[in-house]
């Protein structure tokens, strides 16, 4: 299943703010993004609808399996992505930036290919 990359960035978002806090809701997300709280709100009421939230009795967001898959394969090749072109050489605020539009358009093709190449010839380097 194919989802817009809007909806990629909000579930990877808020697997990292709650990684990072424990909970979420959304005036963290929003925060977090730089988006406005009635944006945040509109988009968490069509992910609930979805199936990809649910939303506890004190506001706390938290993925379902549907919403956790997506959010932990976009937050994946994000870091891989990362770590590929740091180990390349370019500056870690420009591999992040990358990754950050790559992790949306790259096939599973090609991540599984980065993926190889990564583990088979830039680990050893990329953990020096």
């Amino acid at each position: 299943m194919r989802i817009q990359e809007s909806a990629e960035n909000y579930l990877e978002t808020i697997l990292i703010l709650r990684q990072k806090n424990g909970q979420v809701r959304s005036v963290d997300i929003a925060a977090h993004l730089g988006f406005s709280k009635p944006s945040v709100s509109v988009a968490m009421k069509h992910f609930r609808e979805n199936g990809f939230i649910t939303i506890e009795d004190g506001g706390s967001i938290v993925l379902t399996e549907a919403g956790l898959e997506i959010a932990e394969r976009t937050f994946e090749r994000h870091n891989l992505i990362k770590r590929v072109l740091t180990a390349l050489g370019v500056s870690p605020e420009t591999a992040r930036e990358d990754a950050c539009r790559i992790e949306h358009v790259i096939s599973e093709e090609s991540f599984e290919q980065l993926r190889r190449y990564y583990e088979q010839v830039l680990k050893d380097q990329a953990d020096v």
